[in-house]
């Protein structure tokens, strides 16, 4: 008996293994031929790798992690989809699987944003750093919540893992982006010629994401542990191409509640009176959110994840979104600014 004959998997699984097996090898051998010499002094460490090492102080485990999810990006995230692939695919039955993903997520998860939130992002002036567990109301996750601009207008730009991974459009590649010079200088030191990383200005940055929401595909941050557990990624999403709206599909699966993407924290508004019912809203919404038949019109607040696609590809304005009380809250830096600055005020006037 061989060690894998308990398992049944068709022709397709055994080569999907086989190439598994392949990926990790080659993080492998490329890990082993890197630039990472731990000799005496880190001499040979370049300095965007002394800074990532740095962020993470003791935790040497989480610093080894970061660098190899960053330089071999591609890689790790095929192999991350198709362990989802398979699990959800033959072990959905084995309830306490949902315990591990859950715990998957808490360390690795996206939280959905505006086309005006991601304008005060990228147009940023001043450095933002806010770790209180109070960000839970936004980031509504166990670990992975600091909210962390350093340099916002250092950005850079590179291949999608997630679209590498499923095949997506040639020109939706080059879409990954990181805000902020020590995460940017990373990629830019580290993934320039293997997933064409390159510096961008933030006007070139938001006119990217304006092309791709014109295109149906929404904004989202990425919150992970081992990259710091804070904000700084950035990517134009599409649930055909993006691993991360996938692996929640394959997790509710296992249990119907699980998510990787946080909310917005906005809702739909709709201007009965000026639709004309065309259905543009319900065709570009991807979470089935909006259903537009004949002269009716439904909405189902629950499932609408506040991306703002409707509200932009309404050919009449008849949509707009609203700070909806009930869900998360956005990530709105001109609200969280505003807090700060209350806070601050209060506990001067304590005397704290």
């Amino acid at each position: 008996m061989t060690p894998y004959s308990c398992i049944s998997f068709d022709m397709r699984d055994s080569v999907l293994y086989i190439a598994m097996s392949e990926k990790l090898v080659l993080i492998n051998k490329e890990l082993s031929l890197s630039r990472i010499y731990f000799r005496e002094g880190g001499a040979a460490l370049r300095t965007s790798t002394k800074t990532l090492m740095a962020k993470h102080g003791w935790r040497i485990d989480r610093a080894v992690h970061n660098y190899i999810y960053f330089s071999f990006y591609y890689p790790y995230v095929w192999c991350v989809y198709h362990l989802f692939r398979l699990l959800a695919r033959y072990l959905s039955w084995f309830q306490p699987l949902k315990f591990v993903i859950r715990t998957s997520f808490d360390r690795y998860h996206a939280k959905v944003i505006s086309f005006s939130d991601i304008q005060k992002i990228l147009t940023l002036n001043e450095d933002i750093d806010i770790a209180s567990e109070k960000n839970k109301q936004i980031i509504p996750f166990a670990y992975a919540y600091r909210i962390l601009f350093e340099e916002a207008d250092f950005i850079a730009i590179m291949d999608c893992p997630c679209k590498l991974t499923l095949k997506a459009p040639a020109w939706t590649i080059n879409s990954c982006i990181s805000v902020g010079r020590k995460s940017s200088t990373f990629w830019l030191d580290h993934c320039g010629e293997k997933y064409h990383a390159r510096k961008i200005s933030p006007e070139e940055a938001l006119e990217l994401i304006r092309k791709f929401r014109q295109n149906g595909y929404l904004t989202q941050a990425f919150f992970k542990v081992a990259t710091g557990g804070s904000t700084g990624i950035i990517c134009n999403c599409h649930p055909d191409t993006c691993v991360s709206l996938q692996a929640t599909r394959f997790a509710r699966r296992f249990d119907p509640v699980l998510s990787m993407n946080a909310n917005s924290g906005y809702s739909a508004r709709h201007l009965t009176e000026i639709c004309r019912h065309c259905g543009s809203c319900a065709r570009i919404c991807h979470f089935g959110a909006i259903q537009v038949i004949d002269s009716s019109w439904t909405y189902d607040r629950k499932t609408c994840m506040g991306c703002g696609l409707c509200t932009e590809h309404c050919p009449e304005q008849a949509l707009s979104l609203y700070r909806d009380n009930e869900k998360t809250r956005p990530l709105d830096l001109d609200l969280i600014k505003a807090e700060r600055l209350t806070i601050a005020k209060q506990e001067s006037a304590n005397g704290i």
